[in-house]
């Protein structure tokens, strides 16, 4: 931005400095060296040639006391250009000092790697939520153990999958492990997680003989998954095969993902899997309003659960008691997915008698008509 003299004495004149001359003669612009004002060169017609003495009198006369004057005198007298350049000292050039490095906060660090680093403790309880009783036995802090037994008649003999399209294969009853998980949502992907995992296996009982062995973990805590799922993995062996209903589509992905996520060795993907979903759809498709495995046990099984915690609510409860709520709803959730793989069981083995029996019937109708 240039200002020249003339602007200037009448910035002065406007501020009320009465020593402001008039402005006279071409504008000198800021930054330039040019003495034309003070020796009368051409196109100054203005101004008067003041003599040598008169310049060095000026030089030694001190700084002028208003703003106005200071910037004038500097206006008039800084050397610019190559004069300027000439005039001032050599400084060595130096190199720029390189930022600092930003200490990475730990904090910052935890909240980006996630939840799993977080304390144990949950949150204080409410104070209307007198009841925070959850069942089962702590076995991790924040893991809580569910074991029940039913007794019943264990097949002896191998189960056909050819209900399940799987012509000449057999599964031996000890190894079918039927489970089911609890979630926090149904959208799926790196932000959901089974908060209870539920699965059933005959089994003898050294005791009470034999029947259906329910074990379920339950996590109260977001740190206690990494313990979650190692207590699972620890339930599967190489001869282990999954039965579900719709595990294949979901409940199997889900803890796929979260054992990568936590970087455990995922045990689920060697072991073989029977959804019970699919063969249920093409034997009764139509025959009731639809497929759901309440309607299939109310339906076909004839069980009646009472006080039921509908699945859709499971979340809601989960993360009710988090909050320091009560535990009613949770034990129910407890409750539901108990039902859901004792229900598995029986549908398994009613799968294979229908699939048995029609296979007796059209031989029977194969030897009429021969």
């Amino acid at each position: 931005m240039s200002l020249s003299l003339d602007k200037l004495r009448l910035l002065r004149r406007q501020a009320g400095d009465a020593t402001a001359a008039p402005a006279s003669g071409p504008a000198i612009a800021a930054g330039r060296g040019s003495a034309a004002d003070d020796t009368g060169a051409p196109g100054d017609t203005g101004s008067t040639p003041l003599p040598p003495a008169a310049n060095d009198a000026r030089a030694r006369t001190p700084a002028p006391a208003s703003v106005f004057g200071w910037v004038e005198q500097e206006i008039r007298h800084k050397p610019t250009g190559a004069a300027a350049r000439e005039a001032a000292p050599a400084v060595p050039a130096v190199p720029a000092p390189a930022p600092a490095l930003r200490k990475p906060e730990i904090g910052g660090l935890r909240r980006l790697l996630g939840l799993r680093d977080r304390g144990l403790s949950t949150a204080p309880p409410r104070e209307n939520a007198k009841d925070r009783h959850v069942p089962g036995e702590e076995i991790a802090p924040g893991l809580f153990l569910i074991e029940s037994f039913v007794t019943q008649a264990i097949p002896t003999e191998p189960l056909s999958l050819a209900f399940a399209k799987r012509e000449g294969e057999q599964v031996q009853p000890q190894d079918l492990l039927f489970f089911d998980t609890e979630t926090t949502g149904l959208a799926g992907g790196t932000g959901t997680r089974a908060f209870m995992i539920g699965a059933a296996d005959w089994h003898t009982h050294p005791e009470r003989g034999d029947g259906l062995r329910i074990r379920q973990l339950l996590m109260t805590t977001m740190a206690a998954e990494t313990a979650m799922l190692r207590e699972f993995a620890g339930w599967l062996q190489p001869s282990t095969v999954f039965s579900s209903y719709n595990g294949r589509c979901y409940d199997a992905p889900l803890l796929k993902t979260r054992y990568r996520l936590a970087r455990q060795r995922c045990p689920i993907t060697p072991l073989d899997h029977v959804d019970l979903l699919f063969p249920t759809r093409r034997r009764y498709r139509g025959t009731w309003e639809n497929c759901r495995l309440a309607t299939i046990e109310r339906q076909l099984l004839q069980i009646v659960r009472e006080d039921d915690l509908p699945g859709s609510e499971a979340p809601a409860a989960w993360l009710n008691y988090l909050r320091g709520g009560s535990a009613v709803n949770l034990r129910r959730v407890a409750e539901h997915n108990h039902q859901d793989v004792v229900t598995l069981a029986l549908l398994m083995r009613r799968l294979v008698a229908e699939e048995q029996r029609d296979r007796e019937t059209l031989a029977l109708q194969a030897i009429d008509a021969v």
